[in-house]
């Protein structure tokens, strides 16, 4: 048996508009309100154009923290996280009666949990998680969109994939009752000093590729000069809102046995 212990040490948020007009990005926590003990950390991104985009991707994150608040004992399950998604889409429901203008609005979602046995990760649509060790990719979400599985067919290839004018048609979002959708969840028990988990949206992809940012991660680059130089290369190359969480490891040690224990120090950056 093992446990882990979060600490978020000194956070930095990023979550910007770019060249848009409105962000329709949201994260969670923010910054301001981020505890040492934080375990939880939610990127969407809002779809459904001005506006509803907005109330989509904050509305998701309020609710499924709030689901996490309220029902959460010990480490979140993959039946926990879809019953968390259940319970936004009834908040979905909810809002569209009150206000039906927004009706179709939708969101991504990415999700981690830093549990006492494992880190938990889910996602809907095309924001990716990452994990990186040493400059390689452990783990990464695969989008859900119309060009990824088209990759998959054969179809296309990566490459052209980046460019396709239908590259940001995805298959799956989160939005009212109507349209249920289940999560790709995913339980990462291979965690190790020095690893960093990495929430974006796509108009991060825009600007950077697997490669750019396996090439980013590797070394011992501080993890605000990884948020900086990433600020800088979307500032520059996306034509969309940019927001991401970097979530690095920071001290790991363990002891044998049933007495194993595990030290998770986070620096979180959004």
């Amino acid at each position: 048996m093992s446990t882990v212990t979060t600490v978020a040490d000194k956070p930095c948020a990023i979550s910007n508009a770019g060249s848009r007009l409105s962000n329709e990005d949201a994260i969670y926590p923010q910054p301001e309100t981020l505890s040492h003990r934080q375990r939880l950390f939610i990127v969407c991104d809002g779809v459904g154009g001005s506006e509803k985009g907005e109330v989509a991707s904050a509305l998701a994150c309020e609710a499924i923290q709030s689901y996490f608040a309220a029902f959460l004992e010990g480490d979140p399950t993959p039946e926990f996280v879809q019953k968390a998604i259940r319970y936004t889409e009834t908040r979905f429901d909810e809002y569209i009666a009150c206000h039906p203008e927004t009706q179709g609005m939708s969101t991504t979602l990415t999700l981690l949990y830093v549990g006492d046995r494992y880190v938990l990760v889910a996602h809907v649509g095309d924001s990716r998680i990452y994990q990186f060790r040493e400059g390689c990719i452990q783990h990464r979400t695969e989008d859900h969109s119309l060009v990824n599985s088209w990759i998959k067919l054969g179809k296309i290839s990566y490459d052209e994939a980046r460019n396709h004018p239908q590259r940001n048609i995805i298959l799956k979002a989160i939005g009212s009752s109507a349209r249920p959708v289940e999560a790709e969840i995913n339980v990462l028990y291979d965690i190790q000093e020095g690893d960093s988990f990495f929430l974006c949206t796509d108009g991060v992809l825009e600007a950077v590729t697997d490669e750019s940012l396996a090439e980013l991660f590797d070394g011992n680059r501080p993890a605000d000069v990884i948020k900086d130089s990433l600020v800088e290369v979307c500032s520059l190359r996306s034509r969309d809102n940019y927001s991401f969480y970097i979530v690095p490891i920071l001290r790991f040690s363990s002891m044998g046995g049933m007495k194993q224990n595990i030290l998770l120090f986070l620096n979180v950056l959004l």
